[in-house]
């Protein structure tokens, strides 16, 4: 059984920042590409950031500049922080991870996601 967890989401104000964190636990023998998705109360859920196993990012045109998303393999954790947050950044933020947990077996897992308030 893996499980994802984050934390870190509250309310901030506009300018602010916020660190979000993402500790996979169970089953684990790799952790592929993990990454922060978001929605917004009425829309779709949208990718914000994700991180190879390697290290490349990739980032929303919504977030560059503002967002920077890091691992910590050996603490099986994923990092999202987010600067001069606007209140058009206000979701819940999801963790998603591809996780080996078996040989030669891989699925993707999601986390139960943490709120994000950014107020004006």
């Amino acid at each position: 059984q893996v499980r994802l967890v984050e934390s870190g989401g509250g309310l901030v104000q506009a300018g602010g920042s916020l660190r979000l964190s993402c500790v996979a636990s169970g089953s684990i023998f790799k952790l592929n590409d993990m990454g922060w998705h978001r929605q917004a109360p009425g829309k779709q859920r949208e990718v914000v950031a994700v991180i190879t196993s390697s290290g490349s990012t990739v980032y929303a045109d919504s977030v560059k500049g503002r967002a920077t998303i890091s691992r910590d393999n050996a603490k099986n954790t994923v990092y999202l922080q987010m600067n001069s947050l606007k209140p058009e950044d206000t979701a819940v933020y999801y963790c998603n991870a591809n996780i080996v947990w078996a040989i030669q077996t891989a699925s993707d897992y999601w986390g139960q996601g943490t709120h994000v308030t950014v107020s004006s």
